[in-house]
């Protein structure tokens, strides 16, 4: 009886070997980090499906995430870490050899999300880590003018869909997120090849943002613009062609009233005017009045971009709208920023998924969608940056209309007219209807 219940007991110390020892090879391929004014997001990316368990502690707060037979060979010091809520990731001691503990040092007590999402084309297993700041950091009014603002021109550039959300899907099988972020990608750099503008991207690649967390970049970064790509499906194959979407206005006063519900006290929306203003009552009415107007204010600039957008993009493609379209999209709400939804074509519609995977036709829809933000910001580029500082060095250009003179114009711009007639040449002071002049600063 002895040796029956020996011999079971040594075969299952063998096969507990065996198990740990085969599950060992997985191994972290890498580690990606963002940040929003409540999320902090790390995604881990794994060779197979890893086994994970984690826990939380206090005095400090730190998380503990336990990878079982995950070697330990991946750097933590390499990630980038941004924002205010985590302090840095490290390595512990792990339970098993074979294990990996990563810690995660938190300045403030943060809510733990973690899930696994499958493998998609390009990606294999990862695991996401979503920390959530239950107390989040209001979001103050931008201010663009500002002596500390960027003197470049930020673009939020938003690659709809991601990860386990693969937006619609074509005929062939084409997923609406490879061709959402291969399209900003190339808009990505025709923008930060532009001297005085930069782009931001929303992600780098294939893991999901939620839609109420990519308007967080625009408010995060100051930027003057975010927009956001997708591609259009119907139940049928025939529609075909692009849009451009804006905010509805309905959804606008919907975010005004959360903000103002999410603000503590009116007067860290004013700053220092509070201090002039002195009653609760009047300072709220004073920052609804302020944020109406700038919420107004970017929808008729996210118009007028659109209006820019239709006309270049129909160079390239068909399109199924063709006027500006608003509705309640979250991706839009941005309380200060111009933002513009683009839909880039009907990916359930044979040709156009077959247009949108040649990446030429990407890449010319890519140079349309830049040439609009270019000529939108050579118009009225933001204060503060280089673009308007060489818009208001430029000379101005007048075209003579009928009953003008030189003496008319040169009282007009408060200059001589020899400073007119030097700055264009002129010998006489005659001017014909048409002729455009250089008016001198």
């Amino acid at each position: 009886m002895g040796t029956f219940l020996r011999i079971p007991y040594f075969l299952f110390i063998l096969l507990s070997v065996f198990v740990s020892s085969a599950n060992a090879d997985n191994s972290i391929e890498q580690v990606r980090f963002s940040d929003t004014s409540d999320t902090a997001r790390i995604v881990l990316e794994f060779k197979s499906e890893p086994k994970y368990s984690y826990f939380s502690l206090q005095n400090p707060h730190r998380m503990v995430l336990d990878l079982q037979g995950v070697e330990r060979k991946f750097d933590f010091s390499t990630v980038t870490i941004s924002g205010n809520k985590i302090k840095r990731l490290r390595h512990s001691t792990p339970k098993s050899s074979n294990d990996t503990r990563m810690v995660i040092e938190a300045n403030k007590k943060l809510n733990p999300r973690v899930f696994i999402l499958n493998p998609t084309e390009g990606f294999s297993y990862r695991l996401v880590v979503e920390l959530v700041d239950p107390d989040p950091v209001p979001v103050s009014p931008i201010n663009n003018s500002g002596p500390n603002r960027d003197q470049d021109i930020i673009v939020i550039i938003d690659a709809g869909h991601g990860g386990n959300d693969p937006g619609s899907i074509g005929p062939e099988g084409t997923y609406e997120k490879h061709i959402t972020l291969s399209i900003s990608k190339k808009l990505d750099k025709l923008i930060d090849a532009q001297p005085g503008m930069r782009g931001v991207m929303t992600r780098e690649s294939d893991y999901y943002i939620s839609p109420n967390d990519r308007p967080k970049v625009a408010a995060r970064e100051n930027a003057d613009l975010l927009v956001s790509i997708h591609a259009d499906a119907f139940t049928t194959p025939q529609p075909k062609g692009g849009s451009v979407w804006v905010l509805s206005k309905g959804r606008a006063d919907t975010e005004l009233g959360r903000l103002l519900e999410q603000t503590e006290r009116s007067s860290e929306l004013l700053g220092a005017a509070a201090d002039v203003i002195g009653d609760r009552d009047t300072e709220r009415y004073f920052a609804e009045t302020i944020f109406n107007m700038s919420m107004d204010l970017s929808r008729a600039l996210s118009y007028e971009l659109s209006h820019e957008l239709i006309k270049d993009m129909k160079q390239v493609t068909s399109m199924h709208k063709k006027t500006p379209q608003s509705a309640s999209l979250a991706v839009l709400t941005a309380p200060e920023t111009p933002s513009v939804l683009i839909e880039v074509g009907f990916i359930s519609n044979p040709q156009e998924e077959k247009n949108l995977n040649w990446e030429k036709h990407r890449q010319r829809l890519a140079e349309a969608i830049f040439r609009s933000i270019k000529r939108y910001f050579k118009k009225t580029p933001p204060d503060g940056t280089l673009w308007a500082k060489w818009k208001n060095e430029a000379p101005a250009i007048h075209k003579v209309t009928r009953g003008e003179s030189l003496s008319l114009l040169a009282q007009r711009y408060g200059v001589s007219v020899k400073e007119l007639k030097d700055a264009n040449g002129l010998r006489s002071d005659l001017v014909r209807i048409g002729q455009e002049l250089t008016i001198p600063k």
